[in-house]
């Protein structure tokens, strides 16, 4: 559905894009996280064809997205983060000057939208929140009948039931075989959304896999009650921070290194144990921790 190779771009001697490869598969949401100016907007500007680039090669529906801009745009939706309204215009003027520039769309589809996202067509744009300018923007995307939908942080400003709504609109065209490239700041968002995600620091991916593929670079926390005081623990590798609390211990533990650890445990008769799976955001700021530095830009 999407795919990019090696993707450069500069401008005079600043590298903003350095070698990014990208796919996105039919039928899938992929999540493209990093932190303002890693380079998330610059590959996105890429691919709509707004910014060519340097070097590599970026195909949508196996078409060039420089040279074949105008072809892939009809059937692509783009949401950014910041969206920006005829002033005189209603809301739903603007919605279906959308629709027209794209063919037409469902006027049924558009008005379930309205309706789900509790938005007012009726008023001009200049008297729009940033979040109902986002609705507009996304009861546009959603009405229509893209196969790829590129949304570039598209719940900035909305409130945390619209962004529900939001999900559940990402879900259903996933089930309708559409793709999603989602751009996001929300970890959580992109946890329970995506099916891959790729991590991108300082214009270069440098994770990308499934969650469940990417969990082994990161550690389990465990919260453990024995009914004998537990003791050997520090000894094992790849457990850290260990704390005890009367008969409770806390710690981490590299995920490979859990059935050893668990093993280790039950000589002392485990009383209560509680885990948690490493999270996204453990994963994030693994690689964006301030110890390693690095400059970034977009």
């Amino acid at each position: 559905m999407l795919e990019m190779k090696g993707v450069k771009k500069t401008f005079g001697d600043f590298h903003a894009l350095s070698g990014v490869d990208l796919d996105v598969k039919p039928g899938e949401v992929f999540g493209f996280i990093g932190p303002n100016g890693a380079g998330k907007s610059t590959t996105i500007r890429v691919l709509l064809g707004l910014m060519k680039a340097d070097a590599g090669s970026a195909e949508i529906f196996g078409q060039d997205v420089w040279r074949d801009a105008v072809e892939i745009h009809r059937r692509i939706a783009y949401v950014p983060g910041d969206v920006n309204l005829w002033p005189n215009l209603t809301g739903g003027e603007v919605i279906d000057l959308f629709g027209r520039l794209r063919g037409g769309f469902s006027k049924e589809k558009r008005d379930e939208l309205i309706e789900r996202f509790q938005f007012d067509p009726t008023k001009k744009c200049r008297t729009y929140s940033k979040g109902n300018r986002q609705k507009v923007a996304l009861i546009a995307a959603f009405a229509s009948n893209a196969d790829l939908y590129i949304l570039d942080e598209p719940t900035s400003g909305l409130d945390p039931l619209m962004e529900q709504t939001f999900q559940a609109c990402v879900a259903e065209a996933r089930a309708a075989g559409k793709s999603v490239l989602l751009s996001s700041h929300i970890l959580s968002e992109v946890e329970k959304l995506c099916d891959r995600v790729a991590i991108i620091r300082a214009g270069e991916v440098i994770e990308q896999g499934t969650l469940s593929e990417m969990r082994h670079l990161t550690r389990t926390q465990v919260t453990v009650e024995t009914a004998t005081p537990l003791t050997g623990l520090a000894e094992f590798s790849g457990v850290y921070d260990l704390t005890e609390s009367g008969a409770q211990t806390s710690f981490q533990v590299d995920t490979e290194k859990l059935s050893s650890v668990m093993a280790h445990l039950a000589e002392f008769d485990i009383m209560q144990l509680n885990s948690a799976p490493p999270a996204l955001e453990d994963l994030f700021m693994q690689h964006y921790d301030t110890k390693e530095g690095g400059k970034t830009h977009e």
